[in-house]
């Protein structure tokens, strides 16, 4: 099972810069996108937002236009389709945060966690939904389904994943508060960070400012992941940060498990 997940940011934009090319070449069996900025009636008269073999599933933002919104493209159809978190989560429904598709007993998700980097307002809003989400991740860690939560989670979690974690201790995104919460989710949780099952290297980035040199000098950070339960972590068999072509800030993060759908 290959499985890619990659921030678009602004999936009309990737789309001009050959992300659909490229994604014709990979075989994937589910891609999970996040940030598509865009609303289904956008996308749905151009065929290039609806590959080929792919059964594709879109969630929108409703409260701002051009802002959010979660895609999953996926080889076999699913047996269920879960938009949005449900109950308590309606702030974050409203952004379009969170897609799954179920295979029987598998669970694939695209998932993009709230950015608290442009305001005090919005780092408040990425708090309350961390405290929402917790006891969620910890329920299902526990449950007879396996999952791969696959996404933008907005934390980099050591040292080892971002370039300047020095100057960044007290921004969103390496907050103590945050880095503490994925100390929760891969501990006590239960859950598994899946890239790191596997490649324990530094400057391992999925993230570049679009400031400065950032990508050419490889100042990044790694905020992207495959988030699996502990039946799954056995399973998985590779994983590569594609960085040969740029569709938007984020790099596509392609994870491969030994398990069939």
């Amino acid at each position: 099972m290959r499985i890619i997940s990659v921030n678009t940011n602004g999936i009309r934009s990737a789309a001009k810069k050959g992300f659909f090319d490229w994604l014709k070449t990979q075989d994937a069996d589910v891609v999970c996108i996040q940030e598509t900025k865009a609303r289904i009636e956008q996308l749905e008269d151009d065929p290039v937002f609806f590959p080929e073999g792919y059964h594709c599933y879109y969630e929108d933002a409703t409260s701002k236009k051009g802002y959010s919104g979660v895609a999953l493209y996926c080889r076999q159809e699913p047996d269920e389709l879960i938009r949005g978190f449900g109950d308590g989560f309606e702030e974050f429904d409203a952004e379009g945060r969170y897609l799954e598709a179920r295979f029987g007993k598998l669970a694939v998700a695209s998932i993009y966690v709230p950015s608290g980097s442009s305001s005090e307002e919005r780092q408040a809003a990425k708090f309350r939904f961390m405290d929402l989400y917790m006891p969620r991740l910890k329920a299902q860690a526990g449950d007879d389904v396996a999952r791969v939560v696959c996404g933008d989670w907005n934390i980099a979690h050591k040292e080892i994943d971002l370039k300047n974690w020095r100057g960044n201790r007290k921004n969103s995104g390496f907050l103590p508060e945050e880095r503490a919460w994925l100390d929760e989710l891969y501990g006590p949780a239960g859950w598994v960070d899946a890239f790191r099952v596997i490649d324990d290297r530094d400057e391992q980035y999925t993230w570049w400012s679009n400031r400065g040199q950032a990508w050419a000098k490889n100042v990044g950070w790694r905020i992207d992941y495959h988030v699996i339960t502990q039946g799954l972590a056995d399973k998985v068999t590779s994983a590569s940060i594609y960085k040969d072509a740029r569709f938007s800030d984020h790099a596509p993060l392609t994870i491969e498990y030994d398990v069939a759908l």
